[in-house]
């Protein structure tokens, strides 16, 4: 049997089978969602296929380790959030909020990294309560990158809500975009 090499492009497969095992093609093992986690943690790129149709459920794979991680103790989804998110399903609005999401998740991941680079002396092994000093909104290191998140949210915002008038500008030239409702009474006349 020929070997490949694995290129920086590949992404890592794992098959779900119908007995609900996930078996990491590159390992040649079953792994558990524990697995996958430290898989998204470490940053590697991979796809969960069913192996018998090759639907891609990597989605569904994330989103059970964010149910487990969620029920297990300190959540990050508050209920009404998740209310908040449910009420966009359907919704015109939805693939904007999407967007508006995974922006915002990216300034935050930004800022998290920042704020990594620079507080290069408190590594792993700090104390907590090093870090519960630092995050403390009080600290100005902290204050300067919340107002920058804060600054980056809300510029994504208005871009966001830039866009919808301008789409909304696009109809304004069609026939019905300005006519009134007609009440009963006038249309019975």
């Amino acid at each position: 049997m020929a070997t490949r090499t694995k290129t920086p492009s590949d992404e890592r497969l794992i098959k779900k089978y119908p007995n609900r095992r996930l078996y990491d093609t590159q390992t040649s093992a079953y792994v558990t969602l524990s697995d996958i986690k430290a898989l998204v943690m470490s940053g590697e790129v991979f796809k969960v296929l069913d192996a018998k149709t090759d639907d891609d459920l990597t989605r569904n794979i994330l989103l059970q380790i964010i149910l487990e991680e969620e029920a297990g103790g300190a959540p990050v989804f508050s209920s009404q959030m998740l209310s908040q998110i449910i009420r966009f399903y359907g919704n015109s609005m939805q693939g904007l909020m999407g967007s508006y999401l995974e922006k915002t998740m990216q300034s935050f991941v930004d800022i998290h990294n920042k704020l990594g680079d620079q507080s290069k002396g408190m590594g792993a092994g700090s104390s907590p309560e090093a870090w519960a000093q630092m995050l403390s909104i009080n600290n100005p290191l902290m204050q300067g990158l919340m107002g920058n998140y804060m600054d980056q949210s809300k510029d994504l915002f208005v871009k966001m809500q830039e866009q919808m008038q301008g789409s909304q500008n696009l109809f304004s030239s069609f026939p019905f975009g300005q006519q009134t409702p007609k009440t009963d009474k006038a249309s019975k006349e």
